[in-house]
């Protein structure tokens, strides 16, 4: 099982180091000693007497290893001869959400289930790398763990030291063999000869295949509590598939007219493939029209994968092939550009099937369809081959030719992780865009303060609900003091790409603060920064009463957080570790991340500063946020101030500086951008002709000349005057029934 080390860090290659700290059972259950390590990358055999068992590596020196802290993660991994991952044992990370957050527990049983993985069908491409359960909260720790795991056991395997690299020379030293599809056979066929000779393959599953699979699983909850309902022999679904860039293929299914089109479109190593579906679960889903992906079907040859876009797929409404069923789904798919399927080889479809658990909760499970072209549809030609001088064995030409395929296969986990993201980061992307045009046109917005006030609350639900509980996308200040330890000890964009929603945040966050400061990350996309606000509005809903801090206590309690900030940089100058455990002092990972489940102290410091924040509105924000602070700095390089404020504004009046959430607002009327959140209240009272004392004395100006205009004021004279008063003395005087206002 994994076991976590709390060793101090080791640099990579230090493998002798870290087998000190363990023992050869962690990793074989017979073995009684470890062996001197052997090789480069080093490879420290296992022993039981004299009997080798298997072998025990780093996982860093033979993969990338660095994790969201910016820091290697050093894991000792166990492998046996034939390539089965045999043992895994954390030895030591900086990952702040493994240190102080997330139960070790958890990650264990995460990494444990490769254990017992045969490495090596995933090492020669023939089967997909296996996956591990997410942790909530951790996701691109999880991640980068059973990714460095995987392609350091797959490299190895490849290097020919263990699993039998060098198999397959005899066959290496045959001529080649040209395999095609034969294109110059063409001829119309029907249904029931497709079928049974595999130009179409079936996938039938049953409710009862569905369920049985899900018990299988271990997933007690997918099985017992979420069964599929309905009969156990009701068909679940019935998937057919067909390769369809075969002509004969194409033209039976498709027809004459529909395969020309078909040709006509198709781009030079384009393939085409049909796939056709009834029963009760949808091959297509719903994410297509959502975000444009088919996520249900999958398309995987030799380790490479591709899913298909709505702009890869044609809609057909029956198949031509005589005898040919009724379908309720039938699908025309084209492979993208990027992706080479060689039709004379084997592939897989590959089905996943998803349950849901209540609320967001979901598992999954995945079926393949293996689809191999049948011989009568290619042409094989062998042709010779000339050996130039001091060539490579056809053993070492046919071990390099796999390396290098390999490599060519590997895709970054960065690159998986947006994909595998597309729909959230579109979301994250339309959420940034709405903001942008809040921004732009917050004139029009805030002249309607009801609309206004619903505009904001409900993008600050979405930003809690969503952004933060749901996709986890929390800023904090660890991420600016792992990006300046990046720049100092070695500045990698893999693991700040790892995480996309993050990126993508910080990216507008960076570009906010060129344009708005601080504002539109702490006032609108910060979660717990909602959650402030959202509790608050409550807490005034239901009569709490609101205290005012003093302005004088209220000014020196602004420079704690950026004393906070301060000090948290300083010692990450120190140490990181000690830094991010510190960083505790932000309740982001407590109340956002993991949710308020987590050891009571922890829980306990988060609920005291939302109970507090219910009479004080944002009080973290205010005076403890480093994360706001950090921002504040560079903030005052802003290029924007669309802030407006009247001549009266300070002096005499002092309604927006009364009203401002935040208290952000002097005394004397200007506005201290460091601590602003651009929530636009004062904007809202700029505009107010009713609450304003400078626009209630141009609407008063304005009743006045329209009354003084009207035939009976003409004729009458005026009427009684209102006085408008501010802290006793008279500001402003009119005509009219207006009573008298004071601001």
């Amino acid at each position: 099982m994994v076991a976590f080390g709390t060793h101090a860090a080791c640099a990579a290659s230090e493998l002798a180091g870290f087998l000190s700290k363990v023992q050869p059972t962690d990793f074989f259950a017979s073995a009684d000693r470890f062996g001197a390590p052997q090789g480069d990358p080093p490879l420290a055999p296992v022993y039981h007497g004299d009997e080798l068992q298997g072998f025990v590596y780093l996982n860093s020196d033979f993969a990338n290893s660095i994790g969201y802290s910016g820091k290697p993660i050093h894991m000792l991994v166990g492998i046996d001869p034939k390539g089965v991952i045999t043992g895994i044992r954390l030895m030591d990370h900086k990952e702040p959400i493994v240190l102080i957050g997330i139960p070790e527990a958890r990650i264990v049983a995460a990494l444990n289930s490769l254990i017992g993985k045969d490495m090596k069908p995933v090492a020669s491409g023939a089967e997909q790398p296996p996956t591990v359960d997410i942790v909530s909260g951790a996701t691109v720790t999880v991640l980068v763990m059973s990714d460095s795991i995987v392609r350091s056991a797959s490299k190895l395997i490849r290097s020919g030291r263990i699993g039998g690299g060098g198999a397959g020379a005899a066959s290496a030293a045959l001529p080649p063999v040209t395999k095609t599809v034969d294109l110059a056979r063409s001829e119309v066929r029907d249904w029931a000869s497709l079928v049974g000779d595999g130009s179409v393959r079936r996938l039938h599953l049953t409710v009862g295949d569905v369920n049985d699979a899900f018990s299988k699983s271990g997933n007690a909850a997918a099985a017992i509590q979420y069964p599929e309902p309905g009969n156990p022999d009701d068909t679940f679904v019935d998937l057919y598939v067909a390769l369809v860039t075969a002509p004969t293929i194409g033209r039976s299914l498709l027809g004459d007219d529909g395969y020309q089109r078909l040709k006509d479109t198709l781009k030079p190593g384009q393939q085409a493939i049909v796939v056709a579906g009834n029963g009760t679960y949808s091959f297509k889903g719903s994410a297509y029209v959502r975000g444009g992906i088919f996520d249900r079907i999958e398309i995987l040859q030799e380790g490479n994968s591709t899913r298909f876009r709505d702009r890869n797929h044609t809609r057909l409404g029956g198949l031509a092939a005589a005898g040919a069923p009724d379908f309720k789904e039938i699908g025309l798919f084209v492979t993208p550009p990027e992706f080479t399927l060689d039709p004379t080889q084997p592939w897989q479809l590959q089905l996943l099937v998803q349950r849901s658990l209540g609320g967001r909760d979901k598992a999954f499970l995945t079926f393949d369809l293996s689809y191999v072209l049948p011989e009568q549809y290619m042409r094989r030609e062998q042709r010779a081959v000339t050996v130039p001088e001091n060539a490579p064995t056809p053993a070492t030409a046919s071990a390099a030719a796999a390396q290098t395929a390999a490599a060519e296969a590997d895709e970054p986990l960065w690159v998986r992780m947006w994909r595998s993201n597309t729909v959230s980061i579109a979301i994250t992307a339309l959420m940034l865009a709405a903001l942008t045009g809040i921004f732009f046109f917050q004139n029009l917005l805030v002249r309607r303060p009801v609309l206004y006030t619903w505009v904001r609350r409900a993008y600050l639900v979405f930003v809690l609900v969503w952004l933060g509980w749901y996709a986890n996308a929390q800023l904090s200040v660890v991420n600016v003091v792992t990006f300046s330890n990046a720049l100092i000890t070695g500045f990698h964009w893999e693991f700040f790409l790892a995480a996309p929603l993050i990126f993508v945040l910080w990216a507008a966050t960076a570009g906010g603060l060129l344009f708005w400061g601080r504002g539109p990350f702490c006032g609108w996309l910060c979660p717990f920064g909602a959650l402030q606000e959202l509790t608050n509005t409550i807490a005034k809903w239901l009569k709490v009463p609101q205290l005012t801090v003093p302005w004088g206590l209220h000014e020196r309690l602004w420079p704690v957080k950026y004393i906070i900030f301060l000090g948290l940089f300083g010692l990450s100058l120190y140490s990181v570790d000690m830094a991010e455990r510190f960083a505790e002092v932000e309740p982001f990972k407590t109340a956002i991340i993991l949710k308020f489940a987590r050891s009571w102290p922890f829980v306990a410091y988060a609920v005291a500063l939302l109970v507090i924040g219910l009479f004080v509105e944002r009080f973290f924000c205010r005076y403890l946020c480093p994360l706001g602070a950090a921002l504040a700095i560079p903030g005052r390089m802003r290029t924007f101030e669309w802030l407006r404020r009247w001549q009266e504004c300070g002096s005499p009046c002092q309604r927006c500086a009364k009203e401002c959430p935040v208290q952000s607002i002097h005394p004397e009327g200007h506005i201290n951008v460091n601590e602003c959140i651009y929530c636009m209240h004062c904007q809202e009272l700029y505009y107010d002709d009713h609450r304003c004392p400078h626009m209630i004395q141009v609407r008063l100006k304005r009743e006045k000349f329209t009354a003084m205009s009207s035939p009976s004021m003409r004729a009458g004279g005026g009427g009684p005057k209102t006085v408008i008063t501010h802290a006793g003395k008279p500001v402003a005087t009119g005509a009219g029934t207006t009573p008298s206002t004071s601001s």
